[in-house]
């Protein structure tokens, strides 16, 4: 994002408060249902018990509330996904196994739809709230699978590329299911093309 917004900084700031955090909540939870492509202040600002002006108090700016939603959004999918990391343990393999279970999971969807929004206004407007986005979220997911292999792999040329591929794979099938909602096939293409990520570490 520009200017780079860190992992969680979401609430902190100048204007940190309990206020702003709750509204930040409230305005996170509306965006997964609206999304932001067609953002307004005013409609927002009175779903969620506000005004127009305290949210251009609190948050400096439109693109300062956008860049405040999207950091939460970001923080959030990293710590529940890196928390299915942690619980299914094993190799890059069985992660992302897991994680594609959490991917496909319905009451994941509103989330990862905001993402895919985001992720795609970060490549068309690079200079507005979305910038670096998409940059971001691929580093954050090769930060958490990276974890998930050994640290004699895991800082090769091989190993980098094992975690991109398997990435490659993630985020394709998700954007497949995103537009059909077939779980059973895009399923299957994951779990095939795991099998190939495995055999070729034989």
């Amino acid at each position: 994002m520009s200017p780079h917004v860190p992992l969680a900084s979401a609430e902190n700031g100048p204007a940190h408060s309990a206020r702003r955090n709750e509204l930040l909540r409230r305005a996170y939870e509306y965006v997964l249902t609206h999304g932001l492509t067609e953002l307004s202040l005013r409609p927002l600002a009175a779903a969620i018990g506000s005004s127009p002006r305290v949210l251009l108090f609190l948050f400096d700016s439109k693109e300062g509330l956008v860049r405040a939603i999207l950091a939460r959004a970001r923080a959030q999918e990293v710590e529940l996904a890196d928390q299915v990391r942690q619980e299914a343990g094993g190799d890059l393999v069985t992660v992302a196994t897991a994680v594609w279970d959490w991917l496909s999971a319905p009451e994941h969807r509103p989330l990862l739809i905001l993402w895919s929004e985001s992720y795609a206004r970060s490549l068309i407007a690079p200079e507005g709230p979305w910038a670096r986005f998409a940059q971001e979220t691929v580093d954050d997911w090769l930060a958490l699978l990276a974890q998930a292999q050994p640290a004699r792999r895991r800082n090769t040329r091989a190993g980098e590329a094992e975690r991109t591929l398997v990435l490659a794979v993630l985020r394709g099938a998700l954007l497949d299911l995103l537009a059909t909602g077939d779980v059973t096939r895009t399923t299957a293409a994951v779990h095939r093309a795991l099998a190939g990520v495995s055999l070729g570490r034989a």
